[in-house]
């Protein structure tokens, strides 16, 4: 056990932290029960693959500020082109945008790779191409979404040999999002790409020596935080029903809950299950605000001032490390 607290103590700490805001949840509003923690993971899925987006980047040792712009295009193209279509198109749709996503992703790290710019400015310009094409898409939020992509995340797991009111907490979006994660997260944590990835942001010089392809690791890092983001698109497609061409508040909070979840911004460190867990705490904490009745201009105020703390303390974590 106390190695398992050693080796995963952030993360059990994080999920203790969630228990604690949860209870205090249902102590602020005692009706909060099963179909407001459904409403919670639906609005939390966006967010959460724009957090694993930014975790594979992170530990590559770099950033991504296109994130958000990146999900913003990809849910505008999925909603026009699934507008006025049939229930059938969307399963051509789906496979599509996941693609495109991935091609942008890779062209960022292609960018980087090839013109040995910083990518917090290669992924900055990108940033503002993306808003750009999104409003070509899509000059105001419309388009549409098949009726069977809505009920991949509307409802419950029906589990058999449970009464109903246990089923009632396990909503459908948090199904698909630990589907999807795992069919990406656990093949590439455990391939030769992900130790490249882990390599790569440890030391980069270092991971060149052992013989890391380093360029191509870089590159295709990118490419899955592209392919996550475009996840990210089409949950948001999927929740609102259209496509939304501004950029939502995706970036900064990626970038808080990587930190508070454990990964060293300096890359070569962490997973992705307690970014996961941060951004789900992170979310609470902005429901428990709206519970309290607080001015949302003040909350706004307090959620920033989390996620710029927990950024600069990443930042010092990040310098004391790499003195020592």
């Amino acid at each position: 056990m106390s190695r398992f607290l050693r080796r995963h103590g952030w993360v059990v700490g994080l999920s203790a932290l969630f228990v604690v805001l949860f209870v205090a949840t249902r102590i602020i509003q005692p009706g909060y029960g099963a179909g407001d923690f459904g409403s919670l993971v639906r609005a939390v899925l966006p967010y959460a693959f724009a957090v694993a987006a930014q975790t594979v980047v992170v530990i590559a040792g770099g950033i991504d500020l296109s994130v958000a712009a990146m999900m913003a295009f990809t849910s505008v193209t999925a909603a026009s082109m699934m507008a006025g279509a049939s229930e059938e198109y969307a399963i051509f749709v789906v496979p599509l945008v996941l693609a495109l996503g991935f091609v942008l992703g890779a062209v960022n790290g292609i960018l980087i790779v090839v013109t040995r710019v910083p990518d917090i400015v290669v992924t900055l310009a990108t940033l503002f191409i993306l808003q750009g094409a999104a409003l070509l898409v899509l000059d105001a939020p419309g388009g549409g979404v098949a009726e069977w992509l809505k009920g991949l995340i509307i409802g419950t797991v029906p589990i058999p040999g449970l009464p109903d009111a246990v089923t009632a907490w396990f909503p459908k979006a948090l199904l698909l999002l630990v589907v999807l994660l795992c069919a990406v997260w656990i093949p590439l944590k455990r391939s030769r790409l992900g130790l490249s990835i882990y390599a790569i942001g440890s030391s980069e010089l270092a991971a060149f020596r052992s013989g890391v392809p380093v360029a191509r690791t870089k590159i295709l890092a990118y490419a899955i935080a592209g392919l996550f983001a475009a996840m990210g698109g089409l949950s948001l497609t999927m929740s609102t029903g259209i496509g939304a061409p501004i950029p939502g508040p995706y970036l900064l909070a990626s970038v808080a809950a990587v930190v508070l979840g454990g990964v060293a911004l300096g890359g070569g460190r962490g997973g992705l299950l307690g970014p996961i867990i941060a951004v789900f705490v992170l979310r609470l904490v902005r429901t428990d605000l709206t519970l309290l009745a607080i001015d949302p201009n003040v909350t706004a105020i307090v959620e920033g001032s989390i996620m710029v703390a927990v950024v600069m303390f990443g930042a010092y974590v990040t310098i004391r490390s790499r003195a020592s």
